[in-house]
Protein backbone atom coordinates (compact mmCIF):
# COMPACT_ATOMS: atom_id res chain seq x y z
CA UNK A 1 0.00 0.00 0.00
CA UNK A 2 2.76 2.60 0.95
CA UNK A 3 4.49 1.36 -2.73
CA UNK A 4 1.21 2.00 -4.07
CA UNK A 5 0.94 5.88 -2.29
CA UNK A 6 4.58 7.05 -3.51
CA UNK A 7 3.94 5.85 -7.23
CA UNK A 8 0.85 7.76 -7.01
CA UNK A 9 2.16 10.83 -5.51
CA UNK A 10 0.60 10.16 -2.15
CA UNK A 11 0.92 10.78 1.35
CA UNK A 12 2.60 6.95 2.41
CA UNK A 13 1.13 6.22 5.35
CA UNK A 14 -0.11 2.78 5.06
CA UNK A 15 -3.82 3.38 4.59
CA UNK A 16 -6.61 2.82 2.48
CA UNK A 17 -7.91 6.38 3.12
CA UNK A 18 -10.81 7.92 0.64
CA UNK A 19 -7.56 9.47 -1.18
CA UNK A 20 -5.67 6.21 -1.73
CA UNK A 21 -9.13 4.33 -2.67
CA UNK A 22 -9.79 7.03 -4.93
CA UNK A 23 -6.57 6.63 -6.52
CA UNK A 24 -7.23 2.94 -7.12
CA UNK A 25 -10.07 3.59 -8.88
CA UNK A 26 -8.61 5.92 -11.62
CA UNK A 27 -5.59 3.46 -11.55
CA UNK A 28 -7.66 0.32 -13.01
CA UNK A 29 -8.48 2.65 -15.96
CA UNK A 30 -6.68 2.69 -19.47
CA UNK A 31 -7.35 4.25 -22.26
CA UNK A 32 -10.13 2.54 -24.61
CA UNK A 33 -12.18 0.60 -21.77
CA UNK A 34 -14.59 3.41 -21.85
CA UNK A 35 -16.38 6.02 -23.45
CA UNK A 36 -14.43 9.01 -22.24
CA UNK A 37 -16.95 12.63 -22.75
CA UNK A 38 -17.58 15.98 -20.77
CA UNK A 39 -20.36 14.79 -18.33
CA UNK A 40 -20.66 15.94 -13.98
CA UNK A 41 -18.93 14.84 -12.31
CA UNK A 42 -15.96 15.44 -14.21
CA UNK A 43 -14.58 11.97 -15.27
CA UNK A 44 -11.08 11.03 -13.93
CA UNK A 45 -8.46 8.50 -14.75
CA UNK A 46 -5.35 6.94 -15.80
CA UNK A 47 -6.98 6.91 -19.15
CA UNK A 48 -7.79 10.74 -18.85
CA UNK A 49 -4.19 11.44 -18.40
CA UNK A 50 -2.93 9.47 -21.49
CA UNK A 51 -5.13 11.20 -23.50
CA UNK A 52 -4.51 14.51 -22.13
CA UNK A 53 -0.37 13.54 -22.57
CA UNK A 54 -0.75 12.98 -26.25
CA UNK A 55 -3.01 15.58 -26.91
CA UNK A 56 -0.50 17.94 -25.09
CA UNK A 57 2.48 16.60 -27.03
CA UNK A 58 0.27 16.88 -30.70
CA UNK A 59 0.09 20.24 -30.15
CA UNK A 60 -3.55 20.25 -28.44
CA UNK A 61 -4.15 22.39 -25.80
CA UNK A 62 -6.11 20.74 -22.65
CA UNK A 63 -4.36 22.83 -19.94
CA UNK A 64 -2.62 20.89 -16.93
CA UNK A 65 -2.30 17.38 -17.24
CA UNK A 66 -4.64 16.24 -14.20
CA UNK A 67 -6.57 13.07 -15.56
CA UNK A 68 -10.00 15.00 -15.28
CA UNK A 69 -11.79 15.49 -18.01
CA UNK A 70 -13.24 18.91 -18.16
CA UNK A 71 -14.10 21.52 -20.39
CA UNK A 72 -10.65 22.16 -21.71
CA UNK A 73 -9.88 18.50 -22.54
CA UNK A 74 -13.38 18.24 -24.38
CA UNK A 75 -12.41 21.42 -26.17
CA UNK A 76 -8.45 19.90 -27.45
CA UNK A 77 -10.26 16.82 -28.10
CA UNK A 78 -12.74 18.10 -30.45
CA UNK A 79 -9.86 20.09 -32.31
CA UNK A 80 -7.88 17.19 -32.45
CA UNK A 81 -11.14 15.17 -34.13
CA UNK A 82 -11.57 18.34 -36.69
CA UNK A 83 -8.15 18.06 -37.28
CA UNK A 84 -7.93 14.18 -38.03
CA UNK A 85 -11.53 14.74 -40.21
CA UNK A 86 -13.63 12.80 -37.30
CA UNK A 87 -16.86 13.75 -36.47
CA UNK A 88 -15.89 16.57 -33.65
CA UNK A 89 -18.05 15.40 -30.49
CA UNK A 90 -15.54 15.80 -28.03
CA UNK A 91 -16.08 11.82 -27.25
CA UNK A 92 -13.36 9.78 -26.91
CA UNK A 93 -14.36 6.63 -28.63
CA UNK A 94 -12.43 3.36 -30.63
CA UNK A 95 -12.06 5.71 -33.30
CA UNK A 96 -10.95 8.40 -31.95
CA UNK A 97 -8.05 6.14 -29.77
CA UNK A 98 -6.98 4.67 -32.87
CA UNK A 99 -6.32 8.38 -34.51
CA UNK A 100 -4.31 9.08 -31.37
CA UNK A 101 -2.03 6.10 -31.20
CA UNK A 102 -1.48 6.39 -35.25
CA UNK A 103 -0.74 10.29 -34.68
CA UNK A 104 0.83 9.56 -31.48
CA UNK A 105 3.07 7.29 -32.84
CA UNK A 106 4.85 10.70 -35.37
CA UNK A 107 5.47 12.47 -32.02
CA UNK A 108 8.62 12.48 -29.91
CA UNK A 109 8.64 12.90 -26.09
CA UNK A 110 8.82 16.40 -25.58
CA UNK A 111 7.15 18.58 -22.77
CA UNK A 112 3.71 19.13 -24.54
CA UNK A 113 1.29 22.19 -24.80
CA UNK A 114 0.75 21.76 -20.69
CA UNK A 115 4.41 22.44 -19.85
CA UNK A 116 4.83 24.83 -22.41
CA UNK A 117 1.57 26.82 -21.19
CA UNK A 118 2.31 27.03 -17.58
CA UNK A 119 6.28 28.45 -19.23
CA UNK A 120 4.03 31.08 -20.86
CA UNK A 121 1.96 31.66 -18.04
CA UNK A 122 5.15 32.11 -15.54
CA UNK A 123 6.61 34.55 -18.08
CA UNK A 124 3.69 37.16 -17.28
CA UNK A 125 4.37 36.88 -13.76
CA UNK A 126 5.02 40.80 -12.23
CA UNK A 127 8.52 41.05 -11.21
CA UNK A 128 7.82 42.00 -6.67
CA UNK A 129 4.86 40.60 -4.42
CA UNK A 130 2.72 43.62 -5.20
CA UNK A 131 1.91 41.82 -8.46
CA UNK A 132 0.82 38.59 -6.97
CA UNK A 133 -2.48 36.95 -6.17
CA UNK A 134 -2.28 34.62 -3.34
CA UNK A 135 -3.81 32.10 -2.12
CA UNK A 136 -2.41 31.24 1.66
CA UNK A 137 -4.78 28.02 2.85
CA UNK A 138 -4.10 25.91 5.80
CA UNK A 139 -5.54 22.39 6.94
CA UNK A 140 -5.64 22.81 11.03
CA UNK A 141 -3.18 23.94 13.83
CA UNK A 142 -1.60 26.47 11.91
CA UNK A 143 -3.69 29.19 12.27
CA UNK A 144 -1.33 31.55 13.55
CA UNK A 145 1.35 30.60 11.03
CA UNK A 146 -1.31 31.00 8.20
CA UNK A 147 -2.56 34.67 9.53
CA UNK A 148 0.87 35.89 10.04
CA UNK A 149 2.29 34.95 6.10
CA UNK A 150 -0.95 36.67 5.16
CA UNK A 151 -0.17 39.88 7.10
CA UNK A 152 3.34 39.64 6.04
CA UNK A 153 2.60 39.67 2.20
CA UNK A 154 0.25 42.20 2.31
CA UNK A 155 2.20 44.49 3.97
CA UNK A 156 4.42 44.06 0.73
CA UNK A 157 1.44 44.94 -1.38
CA UNK A 158 0.36 41.35 -2.17
CA UNK A 159 -3.50 40.59 -3.00
CA UNK A 160 -4.15 37.73 -0.44
CA UNK A 161 -6.91 35.54 0.64
CA UNK A 162 -6.83 33.10 3.58
CA UNK A 163 -8.58 29.50 3.58
CA UNK A 164 -9.63 27.64 6.79
CA UNK A 165 -10.63 24.67 5.78
CA UNK A 166 -9.97 20.95 6.10
CA UNK A 167 -11.39 20.26 2.42
CA UNK A 168 -8.62 20.37 -0.25
CA UNK A 169 -11.63 20.66 -2.48
CA UNK A 170 -12.44 24.27 -1.02
CA UNK A 171 -9.18 25.09 -1.02
CA UNK A 172 -8.53 24.76 -4.84
CA UNK A 173 -12.20 26.02 -5.90
CA UNK A 174 -10.97 29.27 -4.06
CA UNK A 175 -7.91 29.52 -5.82
CA UNK A 176 -9.12 29.12 -9.01
CA UNK A 177 -12.03 31.28 -8.46
CA UNK A 178 -9.85 34.37 -6.99
CA UNK A 179 -7.91 33.75 -10.38
CA UNK A 180 -4.49 33.75 -7.77
CA UNK A 181 -1.28 33.20 -9.33
CA UNK A 182 0.43 31.16 -6.50
CA UNK A 183 -1.40 28.99 -3.96
CA UNK A 184 0.40 28.33 -0.55
CA UNK A 185 -0.95 25.43 1.88
CA UNK A 186 0.19 24.76 5.07
CA UNK A 187 -0.64 21.42 7.31
CA UNK A 188 0.71 20.30 10.31
CA UNK A 189 2.57 17.09 10.26
CA UNK A 190 3.50 14.15 12.76
CA UNK A 191 7.03 13.99 11.87
CA UNK A 192 9.90 16.28 12.68
CA UNK A 193 10.36 17.32 9.25
CA UNK A 194 9.18 19.56 6.88
CA UNK A 195 7.61 18.59 3.73
CA UNK A 196 7.76 20.37 0.17
CA UNK A 197 5.16 18.97 -2.14
CA UNK A 198 4.61 20.37 -5.97
CA UNK A 199 2.17 18.81 -8.86
CA UNK A 200 3.64 16.44 -10.48
CA UNK A 201 2.14 13.36 -12.46
CA UNK A 202 3.55 11.24 -15.06
CA UNK A 203 4.48 13.28 -17.85
CA UNK A 204 4.01 16.63 -16.31
CA UNK A 205 6.12 18.49 -13.85
CA UNK A 206 4.97 21.82 -12.91
CA UNK A 207 8.04 24.61 -13.42
CA UNK A 208 6.50 26.76 -11.22
CA UNK A 209 5.83 24.69 -8.19
CA UNK A 210 9.46 23.48 -8.18
CA UNK A 211 10.75 26.28 -8.29
CA UNK A 212 8.70 28.07 -5.53
CA UNK A 213 9.23 24.68 -3.65
CA UNK A 214 12.93 25.42 -4.20
CA UNK A 215 12.89 28.83 -3.02
CA UNK A 216 10.73 27.83 0.21
CA UNK A 217 12.96 24.66 1.02
CA UNK A 218 16.31 27.13 0.46
CA UNK A 219 14.42 29.59 2.80
CA UNK A 220 13.74 27.33 5.68
CA UNK A 221 16.59 25.81 5.82
CA UNK A 222 18.29 28.69 7.76
CA UNK A 223 15.62 28.20 10.35
CA UNK A 224 16.82 25.84 13.27
CA UNK A 225 13.23 24.68 14.09
CA UNK A 226 12.82 23.33 10.97
CA UNK A 227 14.36 20.04 9.65
CA UNK A 228 13.28 20.32 6.12
CA UNK A 229 13.41 17.68 3.23
CA UNK A 230 13.96 17.81 -0.41
CA UNK A 231 10.63 18.86 -2.44
CA UNK A 232 8.68 16.26 -3.76
CA UNK A 233 6.42 16.26 -6.57
CA UNK A 234 3.20 14.86 -5.39
CA UNK A 235 -0.76 14.41 -6.94
CA UNK A 236 -2.35 15.71 -3.42
CA UNK A 237 -5.56 16.79 -4.04
CA UNK A 238 -5.59 20.40 -3.56
CA UNK A 239 -2.02 20.73 -5.77
CA UNK A 240 -3.95 18.48 -8.41
CA UNK A 241 -7.10 20.92 -8.69
CA UNK A 242 -5.62 24.14 -8.65
CA UNK A 243 -4.51 25.94 -11.93
CA UNK A 244 -1.62 28.05 -10.50
CA UNK A 245 1.35 27.62 -8.83
CA UNK A 246 1.01 25.34 -5.80
CA UNK A 247 2.99 24.57 -3.19
CA UNK A 248 1.57 22.65 0.59
CA UNK A 249 4.04 22.49 3.46
CA UNK A 250 3.88 19.91 5.61
CA UNK A 251 5.26 21.25 9.19
CA UNK A 252 5.79 19.73 12.73
CA UNK A 253 5.69 19.29 15.39
CA UNK A 254 3.04 22.13 15.30
CA UNK A 255 4.15 24.07 18.53
CA UNK A 256 7.66 24.12 17.50
CA UNK A 257 6.53 25.91 14.23
CA UNK A 258 3.81 28.37 15.84
CA UNK A 259 6.45 29.48 18.20
CA UNK A 260 8.94 30.05 15.13
CA UNK A 261 5.87 31.78 13.31
CA UNK A 262 7.68 34.88 12.43
CA UNK A 263 11.00 33.33 11.46
CA UNK A 264 9.15 30.65 9.29
CA UNK A 265 6.50 33.38 7.89
CA UNK A 266 9.62 35.42 6.79
CA UNK A 267 11.37 32.84 5.02
CA UNK A 268 8.09 32.50 3.29
CA UNK A 269 7.87 36.24 2.31
CA UNK A 270 11.52 36.17 1.15
CA UNK A 271 11.47 32.97 -0.80
CA UNK A 272 7.83 33.79 -2.90
CA UNK A 273 9.98 37.41 -3.52
CA UNK A 274 12.77 36.02 -4.68
CA UNK A 275 10.34 33.39 -7.01
CA UNK A 276 8.36 36.24 -8.00
CA UNK A 277 11.59 37.74 -9.40
CA UNK A 278 12.33 34.62 -11.40
CA UNK A 279 9.89 31.75 -11.10
CA UNK A 280 11.78 29.59 -13.39
CA UNK A 281 15.23 28.77 -13.18
CA UNK A 282 17.55 30.23 -16.22
CA UNK A 283 18.99 27.35 -18.23
CA UNK A 284 22.38 25.49 -17.34
CA UNK A 285 24.89 26.50 -19.52
CA UNK A 286 26.73 23.37 -18.94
Amino acid sequence: MRAFQRDRGLRDHGTCDEPTWLALVEASWRLGDRHLKLVAPYLRGDDVVTLQAWLGRLGFDCGRIDGIFGPATAGALAEFQRNCGLDDDGVCGPLTVRALEINGARTGSGPGMAAIRELEQLGTVGASLRDLRVVVGQFGGLGPLTRQVAQSLRQHGANVITVDELDPAIHAAMANRHAAIVYLGFEPSRHDETGLAYYATSGFESAGGRSLADRIAGAFGAIDALHTARPTGMRLQVLRETRMTAVVCSLGPVQRVVDAAPAVSGAVVDALALWAAAPVPAPSRT
